[in-house]
């Protein structure tokens, strides 16, 4: 009866040994390059003398010709979203820390910060009203708040958002579209599951009270980040594709959504390709498919499109700039970087190309670009790895 006992706990134990290396191959097996934090300091890498000479051997970051990167704000762990308000000054999300920071700036230069707004529920989303620029909206998991800045006023709830019982994506991302209303959107509550609640994996938007809810599309595992071509108004989309399936497959995603779409997930990705998920029988010839497919694990988040100005190259006017976040569960780690996606004028994919390369050298990360946004001219890119926002000008 003890032999027997014993052999039953040793195939116990064998199992459990089986599951953790697999959960580890699948899972984590690229992770130190993320758990462990930065080896270097990017601030110090970008020091004033090196960041003038892009192509220094030095020199972390690869740029193209013409380019100059800089920090603009530093200690700023964790951001995320940011957001410019009608006095110029810069607010950013930094979800892990639960606070939304205030950088004051003059002359161009970051004089204070301060976190404004704490102990909130996973922070992300920031939008400032179109008709109020000094009317801040902050998106946490559970609901969209606004709030009159540089008052008395505290946050009030504009409207609740689901929030998953356990895991998830927390990250909620909202951003005020042409038409006046607010869009957000909302990621799955798994890595692959059907979805009991329609407005997970999904866009929806409402009026900037939040009222009137509309769904936009659905079947999007993990849209963080979104914006519109101010060249015809459509939306674009990034979205993260799931996860153990292996280094190259599915794709990470750009989609152009659209009324009433439904792009896949979880029963198929990028080009209607359908997933092993999917038992039900769903067709994925019903689904709208992706318009730009990534390499898998890249983490795609933020996303936004060059202006029109002559402050950057007329050949990039009209481009996507998106944020490779970096892959966590690759065996050999890709993203890390920006890059430059080219779509044609009836928005078919024409090419991508590497914009800012660097931040992962010999599998050791320097930073994780999330947000992109332009202003005046220039970018700005938040690094919730290095704890910093650059500012990239040409």
């Amino acid at each position: 009866m003890k032999n027997e006992f014993n052999k039953i706990l040793a195939l116990i134990a064998v199992a459990l040994v089986i599951f953790a290396v697999d959960f580890y191959w699948d899972n984590l097996r690229g992770a130190s390059t993320v758990f462990s934090g930065p080896k270097k300091d990017i601030v110090t890498l970008l020091d004033d003398s090196s960041k003038e000479i892009t192509n220094s051997t030095d020199f972390p970051l690869n740029l193209p010709a013409g380019f100059k990167i800089e920090i603009f704000a530093k200690n700023v762990d964790g951001a995320r979203d940011m957001a410019f308000d009608g006095f110029g000054n810069l607010w950013v999300s930094r979800s892990k820390s639960s606070a939304v920071t205030l950088l004051e700036i003059k002359n161009g230069k970051v004089v204070s910060q301060n976190d404004i707004f704490k102990n909130l529920d996973t922070p992300h989303g920031l939008a400032i009203d179109p008709d109020n620029d000094l009317m801040l909206y902050i998106a946490e998991e559970n609901r969209v708040s606004r709030v009159a800045l540089y008052s008395e006023d505290r946050l009030n709830k504009v409207l609740d958002l689901p929030t998953p019982i356990f895991g998830g994506h927390t990250s909620r991302t909202i951003r005020f579209g042409p038409d006046g209303r607010l869009y957000i959107s909302v990621g799955s509550t798994c890595n692959v599951c059907q979805e009991k609640d329609p407005r997970f994996a999904a866009m929806y938007s409402v009026n900037k009270d939040g009222g009137d809810f509309q769904m936009l599309a659905t079947g999007l595992r993990n849209s963080v980040f979104f914006d519109w071509n101010p060249g015809d108004d459509k939306l674009w989309a990034t979205d993260m594709g799931r996860d153990r399936l292996g280094d190259n497959i599915p794709p990470d995603e750009i989609n152009l959504v659209e009324q009433g779409n439904d792009y896949g997930w979880p029963y198929c990705y990028g080009r209607n390709i359908m997933d092993p998920f999917n038992t039900f029988g769903v067709a994925c010839s019903t689904k709208t498919p992706s318009k730009v497919d990534l390499p898998a694990h890249s983490a795609p988040l933020g996303i936004g499109f060059v202006p029109a100005t002559k402050a950057w190259p007329e050949e990039m006017q009209g481009n996507m700039i998106v944020a490779f976040h970096g892959s966590w569960n690759r065996s050999e780690p890709t993203g890390y970087k920006l890059v430059r996606v080219v779509v044609d004028d009836q928005n078919n994919f024409v090419g991508i190309h590497d914009f800012i390369t660097g931040w992962l050298q010999d599998g050791e990360a320097l930073g994780r670009p999330v947000g992109v946004l332009f202003r005046d001219g220039a970018l700005y890119v938040s690094d919730d790895f290095a704890g910093v926002i650059y500012k990239i000008t040409y």
